[in-house]
């Protein structure tokens, strides 16, 4: 599972994947600070299944607090995109072909008017930021298109071979992650099942694109930078202006801050909460500081930054977590449920065992409900928590 990083530079892409993976990386108000891709580990929300069972679990990788299960995801934060990107302005081919493999991209936008198309400091407010979400459409479904128009040619040709629509879009676009279904179901809104693909217009090849980049490449808003003057006023102006995405206030600087006074201590926080507990004595510049994110959590429910991950990863992809049951559900190293997998809502009993192991999935006898201990065969359906046993037959 990969989030893309994407917006225009100086929009806090990179304190954005600071906040969210702990991880540093150079940060600058100049416009392409970021170059060369930044890639590491996130986390999103699930509810343990640990309590359920009376006990504490013990990840593997990730951690567990109070049965808030963190399950790791990657993150790539790609350099700032500007007007023409897919024309190669700014080195922008460069950076979209940076995010051919993200499942979902979080676009983060300065919310506070700052800074203009191109990531230049402008006076607080003097920009709209309703033409950043405008522009990324653009430019990735050009982008998207670019890919397309590149083979065209060649496509036409295997058309006269029969070849149907979806298996030639379907390879054309396997390099975007794009499946079979996907390429389906846009053929299918498009009306363009069956029509030849030299009849094709522009304008119809363009609106397949669009269809792609909706389908195949979700987007979630991030309206960072919420709690600058006007950032309240210009994230209510995004939602009521695109209504069709889920806008999300956002302060990066703020899980920062949180972030970095919990590992000193300070405080007790967990990401995504909207509050946090003082637990050390404080000099007047932190408790200045603390009294400032309170502020911030209040007004915005949090930070936003782990409700960016977590929609990102449930309510755009609709993954479920499924953990791996058996025995008395400790493993070798006494870990009690050390894993947990992030899976389509459409994974079966099969498709688990295969992602657990190919032995496993091979040998498949039947899988059992870890809760319910009742047995199940390969083709049955999985849900959101579910602990499930794998009996197989070893090679």
């Amino acid at each position: 599972m990969l989030i893309g990083i994407v917006g225009k530079p100086s929009t806090g892409k990179s304190t954005f994947f600071m906040a969210a993976t702990s991880v540093p990386v150079e940060r600058s108000p100049r416009p392409f600070t970021t170059i060369k891709p930044n890639r590491a580990v996130a986390y999103v929300e699930v509810e343990c299944v640990d309590k359920e069972f009376n006990k504490q679990c013990n990840p593997r990788s990730g951690f567990c607090v109070n049965a808030r299960r963190f399950v790791p995801v990657e993150l790539l934060d790609v350099a700032g995109l500007v007007p023409g990107a897919h024309e190669g302005k700014g080195l922008g081919n460069k950076f979209l072909d940076d995010l051919r493999q993200a499942d979902v991209l979080v676009h983060i936008v300065d919310a506070s008017g700052s800074t203009n198309e191109m990531g230049e400091k402008v006076p607080v407010g003097s920009y709209d930021p309703c033409n950043d979400v405008r522009f990324l459409e653009q430019e990735l479904d050009y982008w998207i298109k670019g890919i397309l128009d590149n083979n065209w040619g060649k496509l036409v040709r295997e058309a006269k071979l029969s070849k149907k629509n979806e298996d030639m879009l379907t390879t054309q676009f396997s390099g975007l992650g794009m499946t079979k279904d996907v390429i389906v179901k846009v053929l299918k809104e498009s009306k363009l099942e069956d029509k030849n693909l030299a009849d094709w217009t522009e304008e119809e090849r363009l609106g397949v694109c669009k269809k792609i980049r909706h389908i195949g490449k979700p987007i979630i808003i991030a309206a960072n930078k919420c709690d600058l003057s006007t950032g309240w006023d210009n994230y209510q102006k995004l939602k009521k202006t695109f209504p069709e995405y889920v806008v999300i206030a956002c302060s990066a600087e703020a899980e920062i801050t949180l972030k970095g006074a919990a590992k000193a201590n300070f405080i007790d926080y967990i990401p995504g909460d909207r509050t946090f507990t003082i637990k050390a004595e404080l000099n007047p510049e932190q408790k200045k500081a603390m009294d400032i994110m309170k502020l911030v959590c209040d007004k915005y429910d949090g930070t936003g930054v782990q409700k960016c991950l977590n929609a990102a990863v449930f309510d755009f992809l609709h993954y479920i977590a499924i953990f791996p049951g058996g025995g008395n559900l400790i493993d070798s190293q006494g870990r009690l449920l050390p894993d947990c997998f992030l899976m389509p809502q459409t994974t079966r009993a099969i498709d688990f065992a295969f992602k657990l192991h190919s032995d496993i999935g091979n040998g498949f006898i039947k899988a059992i409900d870890y809760k319910t201990k009742q047995a199940v065969g390969k083709e049955h359906l999985l849900h959101h928590r579910d602990v499930i046993e794998i009996v197989f037959k070893k090679p």
